[in-house]
């Protein structure tokens, strides 16, 4: 039952990380190991919480695997969860949160929990899997620099003293 955690400090805005997260549609773009994804359904329940079902197609070399997730974006909180519904697990977990920092920008935690239904997919993916969850921030750090600018190093300094 792989498990990864991680906690990353961020130059942005818990604001800015949440809607990058958010924005599933445009993991294909960046997100290691994910080919397609799919928002199937959109439910906005008018408290700042929108749920959606979302179809990801992850590849890596020949292996192809495809699964149905409900994504919870509560914007309030600046939390975002991922349950499972459909696909090669027997289950998956995600969760994302993002909290002010002291001295400003972003604290950025990841957490993953996951098992695949079949022993020799695990086998097979398991370790390539659990490379590209270690990838997960820092692709979505990479992105963030990329679309709200890369903080100069006078306001990092700044922020660190």
């Amino acid at each position: 039952m792989p498990t990864f955690r991680t906690t990353r400090s961020v130059q942005h805005s818990p604001a800015q990380m949440f809607a990058l997260v958010a924005d599933v549609e445009r993991y294909p773009e960046f997100v290691p190991l994910c080919e397609d994804l799919r928002v199937m359904r959109r439910v906005q329940s008018g408290e700042g919480i929108e749920t959606l079902v979302a179809t990801m197609s992850v590849g890596y070399k020949a292996i192809r695997e495809t699964f149905t997730t409900r994504v919870t974006l509560d914007d309030p909180r600046r939390k975002i969860t991922v349950e499972y519904v459909d696909g090669p697990f027997k289950y998956l977990e995600n969760r994302w949160t993002f909290r002010d920092a002291p001295g400003g920008g972003c604290e950025v935690e990841f957490y993953i929990n996951y098992e695949f239904k079949s022993f020799a997919l695990g086998l097979l993916m398991g370790s390539v899997f659990d490379k590209a969850f270690r990838k997960f921030t820092e692709a979505f750090e990479e992105r963030a620099d990329e679309i709200y600018g890369t903080p100069s190093k006078a306001q990092a300094g700044a922020r660190s003293a």
